[in-house]
């Protein structure tokens, strides 16, 4: 495969670029090709395949099972999946990402960081997870964290459990200690993680103060346990919406401790706008984390969907361009070359999160996980949020779309007239 007058992010021109044998083997301004093994994108933004760094797979599309979320809350959406949980099958957890994943992959995402909520006392969750990570491995990418939702220290079984799920293969160990009954159960709760992920040689992912309460200071705790610990960039902290409600004192300080211990910041947008400040009034918070001063300040940050259709989030299709879309809306990065480099945060620096780097990219010797957007620069990308002309997931096509033509009545001659969304020529 060829792919033809490409545009690169970072790069003036177009390019060609040649595929074979899933990897990307040459990236110059003219390559010769056959007729049957080129595509001609005509100048169309070329990007690698976006990464999801934060998703549920075990709750995706369970919306009104066993009821729906009237309160629209984190804590109705917890007590309505403790319900459905208890009669989750393998089977079902199949049926259900299959058809997330299909529409992800649809979306451009081939790469997907999942939670297993492992204090369900079967770890059907995790079962499931695995047999899915399984099945679908020649068209996304899955790792899963073993994700203690109700907290590690609030039953004494969840520790076992946790350390259970990584023997039988989840991929990093999670935590969630502002949900632990006290701030001394906390901070346990983080000692216990590192243990064991330290034990089986396992990344951290956790959910770190995803609350408004600017009391919930854990984030901190982690990022000293990962420099005492030598664990540098192998920590995720996931939502941190505590962080939108601290001072700029403190938070000052606690950039300088994340850019040291290498942590990855990971926001959910959509769920974060919509889950947090539920307890203000007016003036209301928007409760999402401080991504344009993490930025600013050297700290990686990387976006997650979070959920999508479940008891948590009603809606959601897995388009991380939407989700981009709102980060960029509420973190008020609107300015043109924020804009521009706001593309990192679904693509290079989540590599840099997953240690994927070297094979990441478009370029000469990466791994050919290529979508091809329906739009010629990034502005135009988030503006009319296309769903991707094609996705490529080692070097084979994944999901394609024809491009449609739309008419409008035009004003001046009133007759229809095919509408031209080039704006930005």
């Amino acid at each position: 495969m060829i792919i033809k007058k490409a545009k690169i992010r970072g790069r003036d021109g177009l390019f060609d670029i040649k595929i074979e044998n899933g990897m990307i083997v040459e990236v110059a301004p003219h390559i010769a090709a056959r007729g049957d093994e080129a595509i001609d994108v005509d100048g169309r933004l070329v990007m690698p395949t976006f990464i999801d760094m934060h998703f549920h797979l075990d709750s995706v599309l369970t919306i009104g099972e066993p009821r729906f979320n009237q309160s629209g809350t984190l804590l109705e959406g917890i007590e309505i999946w403790s319900e459905y949980k208890k009669k989750l099958t393998i089977e079902d957890i199949v049926n259900r990402s299959r058809k997330a994943l299909m529409l992800m992959v649809s979306y451009g995402t081939t790469r997907i960081r999942t939670h297993a909520d492992v204090t369900e006392k079967n770890l059907t969750t995790l079962k499931g997870l695995l047999e899915v990570k399984r099945l679908f491995k020649d068209l996304v990418d899955i790792q899963i964290t073993a994700f203690p939702q109700d907290g590690i220290l609030t039953e004494l079984e969840n520790i076992e459990l946790l350390e259970k799920a990584i023997e039988l293969g989840a991929d990093n160990v999670g935590m969630i200690p502002h949900l632990e009954y006290t701030r001394e159960d906390g901070v346990k709760s983080i000692e216990i993680a590192f243990e064991i992920a330290k034990k089986y040689d396992r990344d951290i992912d956790g959910h770190v103060d995803e609350t408004d309460d600017e009391q919930s200071r854990f984030l901190e705790v982690v990022a000293a346990k990962t420099i005492k610990e030598g664990y540098m960039g192998r920590v995720t902290a996931g939502h941190t919406t505590a962080m939108h409600s601290y001072n700029d004192a403190y938070a000052d300080k606690l950039y300088r401790i994340l850019r040291k211990a290498e942590i990855t910041i990971v926001p959910n947008p959509l769920i974060n706008i919509h889950l947090q400040g539920r307890y203000d009034r007016y003036p209301k918070r928007r409760g999402l984390t401080r991504i344009k001063e993490l930025l600013m300040n050297g700290v990686n940050v990387a976006l997650g969907h979070d959920c999508i259709m479940d008891p948590w989030y009603p809606l959601g299709r897995g388009d991380m361009m939407q989700v981009l879309f709102m980060a960029v809306h509420v973190a008020q990065m609107m300015g043109y070359n924020e804009l521009i480099r706001s593309f990192d945060l679904i693509t290079v620096n989540a590599a840099k999160a997953l240690r994927i780097e070297s094979m990441y990219g478009v370029d000469k010797g990466k791994k050919a996980d290529l979508v091809v957007l329906d739009a010629f620069n990034e502005i135009e990308a988030l503006a009319y949020l296309k769903r991707p002309l094609y996705v490529i997931k080692n070097g084979m096509i994944v999901s394609e779309r024809n491009i449609e033509e739309v008419k409008v009545v035009d004003p001046v001659s009133r007759k229809p007239a095919v509408l031209d969304e080039r704006v930005l020529k």
